[in-house]
């Protein structure tokens, strides 16, 4: 099997939450990483930075390179890449892992927090693998992995949250047309979550789920690197859930992964219980 060590990730939104993790897990093997996410100042209400992602990165054995960026801005994003690309020397891998939620039916959402949501989860997803196509076709196992659901349509994952789930689809359209544009060029796949994951996010759920009643972002960190290390040319347009894919590689026990080990975990969003 592939082995992370010496390939370049590039993750969008990874200072904090499912995208460190990610960057924590590679940079364990050896990887090189590059953070692109807007935060480069502390928040005391939203804890983590570009900076200290990067310093996390290091100190697990890994090369880091922080990069303040908005990939709502297409010049940002290019230059983001491009420093990568200087300071690597290429990219193996790209994560899209930035996101927007919000809740909210659709007399409540205004257009401001509609327009967040698809610039940052549809078109962030669409213009950052675009800027980094170029460098992956060019990588001997390039990967793009998305965080995002596999596409059930529904009535019920659109009417309580239409604007938020159009826009997380979006991500999940650009999995399902980019893995068949780059077919044996570039893999492209999704990861989501069995159960909802405690990260910043769960914020947004209004009370509905209690921190016990989630899962660590590592379990999905260890999925994705599984994922990240499959032949690009075979492994490609696939909707993995990160459990279904420990499951595979011979995992049984997922207390480990749990906030309250036996506690009861609640599904996450677009899945069946």
């Amino acid at each position: 099997m592939e082995t992370l060590h010496g390939k370049t990730l590039f993750i969008t939104g990874g200072s904090r939450g499912i995208g460190l993790a990610i960057a924590l897990q590679a940079a364990r093997e050896g990887a090189n990483v590059a953070i692109a996410a807007k935060t480069a100042e502390a928040n005391p209400k939203l804890p983590g930075t570009i900076y200290t992602a990067a310093a996390e990165i290091e100190a697990a054995g890994g090369k880091a390179l922080p990069l303040q960026a908005d990939i709502r801005d297409e010049a940002q994003v290019r230059e983001a890449v491009q420093q990568a690309v200087a300071t690597f020397g290429g990219i193996d891998i790209l994560v899209n892992n930035a996101s927007a939620i919000s809740l909210s039916s659709t007399l409540e959402t205004s257009m401001k927090r509609y327009d967040l949501m698809q610039q940052v989860n549809a078109r962030g997803t669409f213009l950052v693998s675009q800027a980094c196509l170029p460098h992956l076709l060019q990588a001997p196992n390039p990967h793009i992995l998305t965080l995002s659901p596999p596409l059930a349509m529904q009535p019920k994952w659109f009417a309580p949250h239409l604007a938020y789930t159009l826009a997380k689809y979006g991500m999940s359209l650009c999995v399902l047309g980019m893995a068949e544009e780059f077919r044996g060029r570039v893999a492209v796949n999704a990861l989501w979550p069995r159960t909802v994951i405690l990260t910043a996010a769960i914020q947004m759920l209004g009370g509905r789920v209690q921190p016990e009643m989630c899962r660590k972002p590592a379990i999905v960190a260890d999925a994705a690197c599984w994922v990240l290390k499959q032949d690009a040319r075979q492994h490609t347009g696939h909707f993995h859930l990160d459990e279904e894919v420990l499951r595979a590689t011979g995992v049984t026990d997922f207390a480990a992964y749990a906030v309250r080990p036996g506690s009861t975990l609640v599904t996450d969003l677009f899945l069946d219980s």
